[in-house]
C-alpha cells in the first residue's frame, strides 16, 4: 500500500466520520438553526476530503476541474440555502427563542416601517448633498 492509497483511505474515512457526526447533530440538537449548523458545516468539510482523495488518487486535469467546479459551487450554494431555510424557518416561528442570545431580526419584521426610517433618517453624506 502506497502513502497516496493511505492518504486517501484517511481522507475518506474523515469524510465518513463528518457525515456520521452531521447525521448525529440533525438528530440530538434542539432546534432549527443549530441542525442547519450540523447538516451544512460537515458536509461541506467532508465533500472537501472527498474531493481531494479524488484528486490525489486520479491527478488528471480533468478531475482536477470538475472537482475545482464542484466545490465552487457547493461553495456558493450551500450557505445561501442554509440562508433562506433559516430565514423561513424564523418567520413561521420553527426557531426557539429562547436560545438566541440576540435577536436583530425581530425588530425589522415587527416594524418594517422602522428600518425604512432609519435608512431615511440617516443625513446625506457631502457627494450627496446639491450645491448652492
Amino acid at each position: 500500500m502506497s502513502a497516496g492509497e493511505i492518504v486517501v483511505a484517511l481522507l475518506i474515512l474523515l469524510a465518513g466520520f463528518l457525515s456520521l457526526a452531521a447525521g448525529v447533530g440533525i438528530i440530538r440538537f434542539p432546534d432549527v438553526l443549530t441542525r442547519l449548523h450540523a447538516a451544512t458545516k460537515p458536509q461541506v468539510l467532508g465533500l472537501v476530503a472527498v474531493l481531494v482523495a479524488l484528486v490525489i488518487q486520479v491527478p488528471t486535469w480533468g478531475v482536477l476541474t470538475t472537482v475545482i467546479l464542484v466545490m465552487t459551487f457547493q461553495l456558493l450554494t450551500q450557505p445561501m440555502t442554509a440562508h433562506m431555510i433559516a430565514r423561513s424557518a424564523y418567520r413561521t416561528d420553527h426557531v426557539r427563542r429562547d436560545l438566541l442570545i440576540t435577536d436583530e431580526l425581530a425588530r425589522d419584521i415587527d416594524d418594517p416601517a422602522l428600518a425604512i426610517g432609519r435608512e431615511s433618517d440617516q443625513e446625506p453624506s457631502e457627494q450627496e448633498m446639491p450645491r448652492a
